[in-house]
């Protein structure tokens, strides 16, 4: 007598949404709307959650860089705890970043710090780029190239970006021209280094809202659910408005 096996095949669904690269007009000097107006513009686009990633003090910061370094520190962490308080009863999640500019135009996307992080590194933005890499592995963090191969005036395009300090590479930016982006699909393809995807939006009805992100098979809570996740490649990116898979970049852009 034979025994018959059902085989049940899961398919995990990636249905989490995060935007893991945008802007508020209390740090980012180029952004034009607040914390809660920006968490409430994913919030009604459907997003479960955000990383603030507001320019850092070598960048376009909206900072004075005159204040004593904790003051600075705390105007960043206020950003995000206005954002953060705004979508906490709403069940949307909001996370703490940076983008830091390192040199030449060229940014990192950091993921997994905090305040504490922050006050225990004064000067943190003047740190090299090996050293600032080092300060954030060492605290369990996890850095993203932002937009490698943009083209604008603020950037040295000459300068190769310095990927050998990064964990991974923005491989799809919403405001980036289409070769951009493969360009940086290639790139991290050729390193062997992880994905994501970002609007980089600085206003609340901005066209990447909804088009742009990481999505995830589970809500990540904290900075280390994020990280854990990030590390473990277990998620999607989110390419206008599409799902796809996050090394597939090169031929869907």
């Amino acid at each position: 007598m034979r025994t018959l096996y059902r085989v049940v095949i899961y398919m995990k669904e990636y249905t989490y949404q995060y935007e893991m690269h945008c802007h508020t007009n209390w740090c980012s000097a180029c952004a034009h709307n607040s914390p809660e107006e920006m968490a409430a513009a994913y919030f009604q686009a459907g997003y479960a959650g955000m990383v603030i990633t507001d320019h850092f003090l070598s960048g376009n910061t909206a900072v004075n860089r005159a204040l004593p370094w904790e003051d600075k520190a705390r105007r960043y962490w206020a950003a995000y705890e206005a954002a953060k308080n705004w979508g906490a009863d709403k069940g949307f999640t909001v996370l703490f970043g940076l983008e830091h500019l390192y040199g030449d135009g060229k940014e990192v996307l950091t993921y997994g710090i905090d305040l504490d992080f922050l006050l225990a590194h004064p000067d943190l933005d003047k740190y090299s780029l090996k050293d600032y890499s080092a300060a954030v592995h060492k605290a369990g963090g996890f850095l993203s190239h932002a937009h490698p191969f943009r083209h604008a005036p603020y950037i040295n395009t000459s300068v190769p970006p310095r990927i050998q300090y990064m964990d991974a590479v923005e491989t799809f930016n919403f405001y980036n021209e289409d070769e951009e982006n493969r360009q940086a699909a290639k790139l991290a393809q050729e390193k062997g280094l992880l994905t994501t995807s970002g609007g980089d939006e600085h206003i609340q009805d901005g066209e990447a809202i909804g088009r742009a992100g990481v999505l995830f098979p589970v809500p990540p809570k904290d900075n280390q659910e994020l990280v854990s996740l990030l590390r473990a490649g277990d998620y999607k990116l989110c390419a206008k408005g599409q799902a796809v898979s996050k090394d597939s970049l090169l031929e869907s852009v």
